[in-house]
Order: structure tokens, then C-alpha cells, then sequence
């Protein structure tokens, strides 16, 4: 199936011309001069990625992204821009973009970028379905060790004798993750992606996941077999070490 991806920009001629390079790429393409349009388009139609311009008469592109991000977060987005600045840059990404080029980007710098966005889209949404799809799969959600301890991630309930400790879904889904592969170092940005269900640059990554991981650990404080177990691979991300 053809991805969709929309165009949003005030200027006729960039509009109609990167719409025609995309189209010859065989991608399904929708133009549209300003911000409500596009609004308007996505609140109706699924959309795989969207390249905005960051400066347009109404609603500019950052404000246009802050929505979208809201009724369709798992559509890709390319900010484009002629005023490039560091302080759109961070704000950009703050607001989780894919990429943020500098026009006059060249065709196959934003065909790259594309591709790259669409990738990236498929690999979140394949992860987030094989996590949902393995939380019902009988026998894959409770783990016993051999202090009597149980994980039961379908409950999200870590038990331990008297001891009981409820976890929030994003801190079941991190520790669903590494449980389901002992000794596997997953990244920072691999574990948001699935995690949080969303990309984020490497940089950007340890500060997202951080706070998550801080209040996954203080709860396993309970449970010192588990907690010695999650373990941080020191510039890289963490790892689930299995028992021997």
C-alpha cells in the first residue's frame, strides 16, 4: 500500500513542486496552502508523514505540529524551514519531529528523509502491535523466580510474599521489554520507540526515558533479586540479565 504523506505550505510554487517530485517517488500525495487545511485534512484521513513549512500566514508550523502530534501521533513529520534557528531547532524537538531541514532543501535530501520517517513509522507501529499481541498471548505474561517472587505484567502486579507492588502501564511495558529479552542491551532511543511508542533522537533519549527508569527502580527497591538484575550500560542503554 502506498504511503500518504501531505504537504503543508503557503507557497504555491514549492507546494506544487514538491508534490510533484513526490509523486513520481509513488507516493500518495495531498497538498494544502495553510495550517486549518491541514488540521481539518488529518482529523478525517490517516496520514503516514507530513512536511510543513515552518512560516505560514494563520497557524505557523510548530502550532500546526502540536496538534497533529495530539490527533494523530504516530504520523511522521518533517518541519521545513528558510529561518533556521536554534531556538526552532530545540522546539522542534521538543515537539518530537522526525527532521528539520533548511530550505532550499534539495529533492533527494527530503526524499532520504522520507524514507527514512517512513521506516521509522512501520518499525514503531510493528513494535507497539507485537508488544499488545504478546500482553494476550497465554503464558507470556507472569514470570516466577526463584525467591517466590512473580512479575505478572498482564496485572502489572510485582508479589513477593506479603510484599505487593502495582506498576504503571508505561513501567509494565519497559519491564515487559527487557523481561522478554534477558541479555539483550536495548539503547535509550530503542527503548522509548518502544516503550513510549515514539522516536526520539539519541540525544533527546536518556532524558525521556530517564525519569521513567528512575520510578521503575525505585519501586523494584522491594525486590532486590529483580532490581540487581536491570542493570545500565554505561553511554548505550540497559540490559535485562537473566538468571544463570
Amino acid at each position: 500500500m502506498k504511503s500518504t504523506i501531505l504537504i503543508v505550505d503557503d507557497e504555491p510554487v514549492a507546494r506544487q513542486t514538491l508534490s510533484d517530485i513526490l509523486k513520481l517517488e509513488g507516493y500518495n500525495v495531498v497538498a494544502v496552502a495553510n495550517g486549518q487545511a491541514a488540521i481539518e485534512y488529518i482529523r478525517t484521513h490517516p496520514l503516514d508523514l507530513m512536511v510543513v513549512d515552518l512560516r505560514m500566514n494563520g497557524m505557523d508550523g510548530l502550532e500546526v505540529i502540536q496538534v497533529v502530534n495530539q490527533i494523530s501521533p504516530d504520523t511522521e513529520i518533517i518541519l521545513l524551514t528558510a529561518h533556521g534557528s536554534t531556538e526552532t531547532a530545540i522546539q522542534a524537538l521538543r515537539l518530537r519531529i522526525h527532521d528539520y531541514l533548511l530550505k532550499p532543501a534539495m529533492p533527494p535530501q527530503i526524499i532520504a528523509s522520507i524514507k527514512k520517517g517512513l521506516a521509522r513509522r512501520t518499525a514503531r507501529v510493528n513494535a507497539r502491535g507485537s508488544t499488545e499481541l504478546s500482553a494476550g498471548e497465554e503464558g507470556q505474561s507472569e514470570y516466577k523466580f526463584k525467591d517466590g517472587m512473580t512479575v505478572d505484567l498482564s496485572r502489572r502486579v510485582i508479589r513477593q510474599k506479603k510484599k505487593e507492588v502495582h506498576l504503571t502501564p508505561a513501567e509494565g511495558r519497559l519491564l515487559r521489554v527487557l523481561l522478554e529479552n534477558p541479555n539483550k542491551v536495548f539503547s535509550h532511543r530503542d527503548l522509548v520507540l518502544l516503550v513510549q511508542g515514539y522516536d526520539t533522537s539519541q540525544q533527546e533519549a536518556p532524558e525521556v526515558l530517564r525519569p521513567l527508569v528512575s520510578r521503575l527502580r525505585h519501586k523494584l527497591e522491594e525486590f532486590p533479586e529483580l532490581m540487581k538484575r536491570i542493570s545500565s550500560v554505561r553511554g548505550t542503554g540497559y540490559i535485562y540479565e537473566a538468571e544463570g
